[in-house]
């Protein structure tokens, strides 16, 4: 920490806070972890009441334009912080970290989100903004006004590129956010460098990689006890029959996997759709079996579920039969992209998966299902990596 911080700055943001979380045993300590924080609590103390005005609104993206969108002249360089990109293995406990930071963050205008989110709902803006102003070739600077406006500081969870048409726009957008002062704090399993590796295009994207290095700090959570699987380690995830204790017991699954997170709504963009997820926190979703197989749900839908969650907590599957043969098949299609992502499952259900489906047509082919729900119970199954 600065020499210079003064004590009162230690009495209160996400530090005191997850020492607390340690010291309650919410939390068991790890030397990384606390290093982060202590990199937290700097860029904490630094954003309190941090406000820069938004950008002039202009008229043209020409050169003019461009010039006047800059940075606000009140606010210098040794003004304007540094972000800070988290970067480590899955499981390190990034997610809780930045949640803390930004749950403490003295911020009017602040925004948490999944990057992946964040990537659909910038997609949304440009088309709807092409669609209002035909004929004006640059949608960029209104973006970035748009999302300056809304938040001074921007926290992602999850920070990856896979989509060509994300990397296409990430360099000029990132570019004028922080022309704009916007702050930008990111959690990854992935070093800058090793962005879009790989990809068709990456010589277009390396500019990008600069500027996030140029603008945001990186700190690498070294290597460590794996904090997901942990919590998984001996725990039931079938609970059989699904009735109040099996609720209670998920319940517990949820909060323990979570960290205690808070829960929230979320929404998945699917090729232009919404998909609810009515229940989020930490890389876990909720559902009841109604939600996700009792409503015209497809492969689509179930894979997006499983490349965005770690884990996944089931409420109330019944017996199936041909007498519920949708459910039965929108069930069979989401645990073949559950268990092909390793993603993990804690359920409640009216019998043990070799029981599900007994009868009938449908039952021969419901073996291979309920054989990935016996092997997504092993305890070789829950240490393995999630797959996004």
């Amino acid at each position: 920490m600065d020499a210079q911080t003064p004590p009162d700055d230690f009495a209160a943001g996400p530090l005191p806070a997850y020492r607390a979380r340690v010291a309650h045993g919410d939390l068991a300590s790890d030397p990384s972890q606390a290093l982060a924080m202590e990199r937290l609590q700097g860029l904490w103390v630094k954003l309190r009441g941090y406000d820069p005005p938004p950008a002039a609104p202009v008229a043209k993206a020409g050169l003019l334009s461009r010039f006047l969108r800059r940075k606000p002249a009140d606010w210098s360089d040794a003004e304007y912080p540094h972000g800070l990109y988290l970067v480590g293995e899955v499981g390190r406990g990034k997610s809780m970290l930045m949640d803390l930071f930004f749950e403490a963050s003295d911020v009017t205008r602040k925004r948490r989100l999944h990057f992946h989110q964040f990537m659909q709902d910038c997609h949304r803006r440009i088309h709807a903004w092409r669609s209002a102003h035909p004929g004006e070739a640059d949608p960029i600077p209104p973006l970035a006004d748009q999302i300056a406006a809304e938040a001074a500081l921007l926290c992602f969870d999850e920070f990856q590129v896979n989509d060509i048409a994300d990397a296409m726009i990430l360099g000029r957008l990132f570019q004028a956010l922080f022309d704009r002062a916007v702050v930008v704090v990111t959690t990854s399993n992935t070093t800058p460098d090793d962005l879009f590796r790989g990809q068709p295009g990456r010589d277009a994207f390396l500019p990008f990689i600069g500027l996030i290095k140029e603008h945001v700090d990186v700190l690498v959570l070294e290597g460590g006890r794996d904090f997901r699987r942990a919590r998984l380690r001996g725990t039931a995830t079938w609970h059989v029959p699904a009735d109040g204790r099996a609720e209670r017991a998920l319940d517990a699954a949820f909060s323990e996997l979570t960290g205690r997170a808070a829960p929230r709504a979320e929404t998945l963009m699917v090729t232009g759709r919404k998909l609810a997820v009515p229940v989020a926190a930490d890389g876990v979703a909720r559902f009841d079996f109604e939600e996700l197989c009792g409503q015209a749900l497809g492969a689509g839908d179930y894979l997006a579920l499983a490349t965005h969650f770690h884990a996944l907590v089931l409420d109330g599957i019944p017996r199936l039969s041909p007498d519920n043969f949708d459910r039965a098949r929108r069930f069979i299609v989401l645990i073949d992209a559950l268990y092909d992502h390793r993603v993990k499952l804690v359920a409640s259900a009216e019998a043990l998966p070799d029981q599900l489906y007994q009868r009938g047509e449908g039952a021969k082919a419901f073996e291979r299902t309920a054989s990935r729900l016996e092997e997504m119970q092993s305890q070789a199954y829950l240490a393995l990596p999630h797959l996004t």
